[in-house]
């Protein structure tokens, strides 16, 4: 085989083999793979841990199960301060945390402000959420989350169940210090190309849930963030201009995972929606790609799994046409 300048100068990290001549060995079974490869991203911190550990959460004392993040610690905690996480999907830990919108900001007595969402709860650490600090800090970030954002809720298909919304209300916003999207720019052209899901891009705060759950839950391997810096935006793995474009199968998992309505279900676009208490999301792109071939439409909207308490609402069989079915049915 001729000498290719491109291979021989791709190393390992001793700088005596190409890349391509090791990969070759370890599929040979020449080589054994020492490597523990995992999804998600590379600058999310490990937080794995065996035993249990034990913080302090303004002045109140929490004991986490093994590897929590201090949010889990804030979130066992009884405090008045509100520490939202826009980016961090708490019902899956296959999707972040990212540490990416930085409204989760807490301080700590030893490595001053940290993003909660990720940072790892050390045993002894002493947390403080109602720090002055703390509270303009996650402010601030807050108010430069809703400047990328479009405030348009009662014409969004997600209001009523809007992350970022109930944040803000939370928190008291009324007037963002930076502004919002139609204030600051022109808005982007909404994605109504597909049939089954709108993208409108001026209400995305780039949290990355959907390309996670695309990627690394679904393996669908459609979404991905493209650009830089301040035009970053969901794009598409094949290049695609438009959803119906690119090889999406209209699972629906970017649509559940969405904090706000940057992704929603098109015939949800224009209603006033509110959120059903008391269950789980899940998607199946099985099932969405078994639709194919069948002649029963599915709609690919969440299934709710978790069991019902009284309390609850029940789903009975004149609704089981609304809802997307697990691979388990």
């Amino acid at each position: 085989m001729d000498s290719d300048p491109i291979w021989d100068d791709a190393h390992d990290t001793t700088g005596t083999e190409p890349i391509w001549k090791k990969s070759r060995r370890v599929r040979e079974g020449q080589v054994e793979i020492n490597a523990v490869l995992a999804t998600g991203t590379a600058t999310d911190p490990d937080v794995t841990s065996d035993e249990t550990t034990t913080i302090t959460v303004d002045g109140q004392s929490i004991t986490l199960e093994p590897s929590s993040t201090v949010l889990d610690g804030v979130a066992e905690a009884d405090t008045n301060e509100s520490v939202p996480a826009l980016c961090s999907y708490q019902k899956d830990d296959r999707i972040g945390p990212r540490s990416a919108c930085r409204t989760c900001m807490v301080e700590s007595d030893e490595y001053g402000l940290i993003p909660s969402c990720s940072f790892p709860a050390r045993e002894g650490m002493d947390i403080q959420t109602d720090t002055p600090t703390a509270s303009e800090t996650r402010d601030v970030n807050l108010d430069l989350v809703l400047g990328g954002h479009n405030l348009l809720c009662t014409t969004c298909g997600k209001n009523g169940r809007c992350e970022l919304q109930e944040v803000s209300i939370e928190n008291e916003v009324e007037h963002p210090r930076y502004g919002v999207v139609h204030d600051n720019e022109e808005l982007e052209p909404i994605d109504e190309s597909s049939p089954f899901i709108q993208i409108d891009r001026n209400k995305c705060i780039l949290c990355n849930r959907c390309v996670e759950a695309c990627n690394d839950v679904q393996v669908a391997g459609v979404l991905r963030m493209e650009g830089q810096a301040g035009d970053m935006r969901i794009g598409f793995q094949n290049g695609a201009e438009t959803m119906m474009g690119s090889t999406c199968i209209s699972c629906g998992h970017c649509v559940t995972v969405c904090p706000t309505g940057a992704l929603v279900e098109q015939n949800l676009v224009e209603a006033a929606t509110l959120p059903v208490p008391g269950f789980t999301h899940s998607n199946s792109v099985g099932k969405t790609m078994g639709e194919e071939y069948t002649s029963r439409p599915r709609r690919m909207t969440p299934m709710y799994t978790e069991e019902h308490t009284e309390a609850e609402p029940k789903i009975d069989e004149q609704t089981d046409s609304i809802w997307q079915y697990s691979d388990n049915e």
